[in-house]
């Protein structure tokens, strides 16, 4: 399964992060993994085949949906109002790129609120910082380390990260791990 190019309408391809986000969680659960992509036939199908629960929410939809001066508060309101340490795994995707500041900073500290110690965040990140629009793909689960990136979009970024950037968006995390791809993408593993 080599990569096609991100022009493409679909394409499958190895991810060493979600193989990664996996190996952490195989063999406990059941577990409960929220997904803030929006739902995917296939993400429920394989998580929940593992044994675990999942909770997904759409941050791009909700982030369109709102905009002025309550969109931090209209965000956060609806988006993660879960109670403390209920989450085991957190698949964030490429959805952190496209919030604007302040709103970025407040998701990270409710994703830190909402995570349990130890667990687990997948995020992606482009790896092209001067980018003017990236693509917006679905992410969708085939098996533990192969992922369908389906239905690109193009869309412009609120920022891109360089790797020290993301260091410092998650500076109260225990560690980050990076894996860079192929399709100029970076995968972040980052533990809580």
């Amino acid at each position: 399964m080599s990569p096609e190019p991100p022009g493409g309408s679909a394409y499958s391809r190895h991810s060493h992060g979600l193989e990664q986000f996996f190996s952490q969680v195989q063999g406990q659960g059941p577990l409960s993994i929220l997904d803030v992509g929006g739902v995917t036939q296939s993400n429920v199908e394989f998580i929940t085949s593992l044994g675990h629960r999942l909770y997904s929410e759409d941050f791009l939809r909700v982030l369109d949906a709102n905009s002025g001066p309550d969109l931090q508060a209209n965000f956060l309101k609806q988006n993660l109002s879960f109670p403390p340490a209920c989450f085991d795994g957190v698949l964030l995707w490429d959805v952190l790129e496209f919030l604007p500041q302040p709103l970025l900073k407040a998701t990270v500290e409710r994703l830190f609120q909402v995570a349990k110690p130890g667990s687990y965040m997948l995020a992606f990140f482009h790896a092209d910082e001067k980018a003017v629009s990236v693509p917006v793909y679905s992410y969708r689960i085939a098996d533990g380390k192969t992922l369908l990136l389906a239905n690109p979009q193009m869309r412009r970024p609120a920022q891109l990260f360089n790797n020290r950037a993301v260091e410092r968006l998650f500076a109260a995390f225990q560690s980050v791990k990076f894996f860079l791809t192929r399709d100029h993408l970076r995968e972040v593993i980052v533990r809580r």
